[in-house]
C-alpha cells in the first residue's frame, strides 16, 4: 500500500514534469520534431533511461504550451529486462506559460494519454523498477526536510484510455495485469496540500482469480499533505470478482510503513459463486441453498504482520456472526478470533446423505477433511445461541479452538442440551497417515424424550439421562471411525417410561402361552415405568459390551448384559428379571400369577434395532427352565417312592 501511494504520487508528478520539461525545451525551437534526440538526451541525463519518440510531436506556444506526442517509450531500469517501463501511443498536455514563468504556478489542462502500457516490476531482492525515479526520503523530520517555496499546482485532470498496467513481483511470485483501463483523475490543485477531485478506474483484472474479472474503483477525492506526509481519502467504492465493497479510510501517514484503518462493507454476494471464480468447486451441501448469501462489515486495521478486523459482522445465509478476527499476512501466522453467532444449522453445509445399495437408509461415509485441517494454525473461541449438528440442537454453545501442525483440539466445549448440559474435549490428529480422533464427553440431566426424538425420530422413551464417554478411533471416513471406536462409557437413566412395551403384560402373556392358558387382556397404551437404568461398558471395534446393566422398575429388577453394535445400530441383551412382591403395583394380577412370578427368576431378551428394540421374555429359556423344573419334580417324587419318604 505504501509503495502504491508513492508510485501514484510520483508518477503523476513525473509525467507532469516530463511533459513540462519537454515543452519548455521545445519552446525555444521552431520545429520540435527536429530535436527528438536532444529531448531524449535530456531525459537520459535526468533519469538514466532511454526515451524513444517514434511518433510526431506537435506544439502550440501561446497562451498555452500545448504539446502532443505520438508513439513513445520510456526505458526500464537496469536488470529488469528490455521491455520498456512505459509506452504510449499518444499523449496530450497543455500548460499555461505565463503563470509558470512569473509565479511558478503549474496550471495544466486535462492531460490525455492513450494506449498506455505501464510495467511495474519487483526483483528477487524486493527492489522496484520505479525506485530510481523516486527521490530518497531524507532522515530529518518532515518539517525540517520540507522543500521551501513549493510551486502551486493546478491540473485540470488526467484521462487514460485503453491502458494496461502490469505488476510482477519476483520475490512473492505475484503477477497481476489490469487491462482495458479507463481512468479519470479529477482536478489536482494545491501547494503544500494537494487535492485531487475524484478518481475512477475501470478495467479487466487478471491474476487474482482463476479467470479475469471486471474491476472498478472510485473515490470522490484525495488529499495529500506533502509536508506532513499524510493522505486523506473520501469514501472508496471497489467492485471486483462479483463483490462490491465500500470503505471509509481514516487519514494515514505514508512515511515509512503504512498502517491504514478503514470501515468496510461488503455487499451481499454468493460464496459458492466466488469459489468458482477462484477455480474451486463449491462443495455439494445437504441444503442446495447453502453458501448462497453472505455479507461482511468490519473495522479494518492493516499492520505489518496482520489484518485486524474489529466490530466484525458476517452474515452467512441465515446466520449472523459478530466479534473480532486477526488474519496473518504470512503463511506461518496464526488466525485468532473471538466470535459470537446467533443460530447456525451446520447440517445444511454437510454433504447430502445418500441411501446405500442395500436400501438400509444409511448415509454414505463422509471423508475426514484432512487437507482442510492440516494447514490450519488457529487460536480462538466461538459462542453461539444455537447450533444444530447431526440432527441435534445445542444451546448457548461455548467452543475453544486450537489448531497447529495438523492437530486440532476443540476444548472447552460447553452447551445446553435438551434441558440438561453437555461438555466435551475433542482432539483431531491428521498429522500422521491415518486421522485419529479422541473424545471425552459428558451429558448431565438430559431429557431422554427430546434426545430420542432428535437422534432416532422415536417417541418411545422418557426420563433423564446422564453419562460419560471416553473414546478414541481412527480412519479416513466416518464409517471407518465408527468401526474402530474403542474406549469406555457409562450412563444412568432415571424416572421415565418405555413407551410401546408393557413388560408386565409380556410376562403374563408368556406364562399363559407356556401353560396353555388364554392370554390376558393388555392395558393400553402399552407402557413400562422405570426408576433407574444404570450401566457401564467397554467399546471395541465399534461394539459396546456391557455386563452390569441394572434396571429397576416399580415392581421388578432386571440385571444382565449384552452388546450394542454402534455401526449396525442393533442391540442384543439377555436379562434376568425378579418381580417384587408388591401387588399394588401389578395390574390385574391373580394370586397364582403373583406367587409364580415373585418366586421365580424370569429371563428377558432385548433385541433388534437400537431405535425400536423388542423387549420380550426369553421363551426358549423359560421353556427350558419349565422342563428342568418338571424333571426335578418327577425326580423328587420317584425318590420319595423309592425311599418311602
Amino acid at each position: 500500500m505504501g509503495r502504491l501511494i508513492k508510485i501514484i504520487t510520483w508518477l503523476v508528478a513525473g509525467f507532469v514534469a516530463l511533459f513540462t520539461l519537454a515543452a519548455v525545451a521545445i519552446f525555444v525551437f521552431f520545429e520540435p520534431n527536429d530535436f527528438r534526440e536532444d529531448i531524449a538526451r535530456a531525459v537520459k541525463e535526468a533519469t538514466g533511461r532511454e526515451l524513444v519518440i517514434d511518433g510526431d510531436i506537435a506544439l502550440d506556444l501561446f497562451p498555452w504550451i500545448a504539446i502532443e506526442i505520438g508513439n513513445t517509450s520510456f526505458g526500464n531500469a537496469p536488470g529488469f529486462g528490455a521491455e520498456p517501463m512505459v509506452r504510449f501511443e499518444l499523449a496530450r498536455l497543455r500548460v499555461r506559460l505565463m503563470p509558470l514563468l512569473l509565479r511558478r504556478e503549474i496550471t495544466v489542462a486535462t492531460a490525455e494519454i492513450e494506449s498506455l502500457t505501464l510495467n511495474l516490476q519487483v526483483n528477487a531482492l524486493g527492489t522496484g523498477n520505479w525506485e530510481s525515479l523516486v527521490p530518497k526520503e531524507a532522515s530529518e523530520s518532515p518539517d525540517d526536510s520540507a522543500p521551501k517555496n513549493r510551486a502551486m499546482t493546478d491540473i485540470a485532470g488526467l484521462e487514460l484510455r485503453n491502458a494496461t498496467i502490469r505488476y510482477q513481483d519476483a520475490a512473492s511470485g505475484d503477477n497481476y495485469v489490469l487491462s482495458e483501463v479507463q481512468m479519470s483523475l479529477g482536478r489536482i490543485s494545491g501547494k503544500d496540500t494537494i487535492s485531487i477531485a475524484g478518481l475512477s478506474v475501470e478495467g479487466v483484472l487478471d491474476g487474482v482469480a482463476d479467470r479475469p474479472t471486471t474491476f472498478k474503483f472510485r473515490t470522490g477525492g484525495i488529499e495529500i499533505q506533502t509536508v506532513a506526509q499524510v493522505v486523506a481519502l473520501q469514501p472508496l467504492e471497489l467492485s471486483a470478482l462479483g463483490i462490491d465493497i465500500t470503505a471509509q479510510v481514516e487519514a494515514f501517514s505514508y512515511a515509512g510503513d503504512i498502517t491504514p484503518v478503514a470501515s468496510i462493507e461488503i455487499a451481499e454476494f454468493s460464496p459458492g459463486r466466488l469459489m468458482r471464480v477462484f477455480g474451486v468447486d463449491a462443495p455439494e451441501t445437504a441444503d442446495p441453498a447453502a453458501l448462497s448469501r453472505a455479507s461482511i462489515a468490519a473495522q479494518v486495521k492493516i499492520t505489518g504482520a496482520t489484518v485486524e478486523l474489529t466490530e466484525l459482522q458476517i452474515k452467512l445465509d441465515d446466520t449472523t456472526v459478530r466479534g473480532t478476527l486477526s488474519v496473518p499476512r504470512d503463511a506461518g501466522g496464526v488466525y485468532r478470533f473471538d466470535l459470537v453467532a446467533d443460530a447456525i444449522e451446520l447440517d445444511r453445509y454437510l454433504q447430502p446423505t445418500a441411501e446405500s445399495a442395500g436400501s438400509t437408509g444409511a448415509s454414505a461415509p463422509v471423508e475426514i477433511p484432512v487437507d482442510l485441517i492440516k494447514p490450519l494454525h488457529v487460536d480462538g473461541k466461538l459462542r453461539a445461541t444455537e447450533v444444530k449438528f447431526a440432527g441435534l440442537v445445542f444451546e448457548n454453545v461455548e467452543l475453544g479452538v486450537n489448531a497447529a501442525a495438523g492437530r486440532m483440539r476443540l476444548q472447552p466445549i460447553s452447551a445446553g442440551f435438551y434441558g440438561g448440559h453437555y461438555s466435551g474435549d475433542v482432539s483431531i490428529d491428521v498429522a500422521s497417515t491415518i486421522p485419529v480422533v479422541s473424545l471425552n464427553e459428558k451429558i448431565e440431566n438430559v431429557d431422554m424424550a427430546q434426545l430420542a426424538k432428535a437422534m432416532f425420530d422415536q417417541e418411545n422413551i422418557t426420563g433423564t439421562i446422564s453419562g460419560a464417554f471416553k473414546l478414541t478411533t481412527h480412519g479416513n471416513d466416518t464409517l471407518q471411525m465408527q468401526r474402530n471406536l474403542a474406549g469406555n462409557l457409562s450412563f444412568q437413566l432415571q424416572e421415565g417410561t418405555f413407551e410401546g412395551t408393557d413388560v408386565w403384560y409380556e410376562l403374563r402373556r408368556a406364562r399363559a402361552l407356556i401353560k396353555g392358558l388364554e392370554a390376558p387382556q393388555p392395558s393400553l397404551p402399552p407402557r413400562t415405568r422405570f426408576n433407574s437404568v444404570v450401566a457401564t461398558g467397554v467399546v471395541k471395534d465399534g461394539i459396546m459390551r456391557n455386563n452390569d446393566l441394572f434396571v429397576e422398575l416399580p415392581f421388578m429388577r432386571l440385571t444382565g448384559g449384552g452388546q450394542v453394535d454402534l455401526v449396525a445400530a442393533t442391540i442384543d441383551y439377555h436379562l434376568i428379571a425378579r418381580v417384587f412382591d408388591r401387588p399394588e403395583m401389578l395390574q390385574n394380577a391373580t394370586q397364582e400369577e403373583l406367587n409364580a412370578f415373585t418366586q421365580a427368576e424370569i429371563p428377558l431378551r432385548i433385541s433388534g434395532s437400537l431405535t425400536s428394540p423388542s423387549v420380550k421374555p426369553d421363551l426358549e429359556k423359560l421353556l427350558r427352565k419349565r422342563i428342568e423344573d418338571e424333571i426335578k419334580d418327577k425326580l423328587k417324587e420317584r425318590l420319595k417312592d423309592l425311599f418311602g419318604g
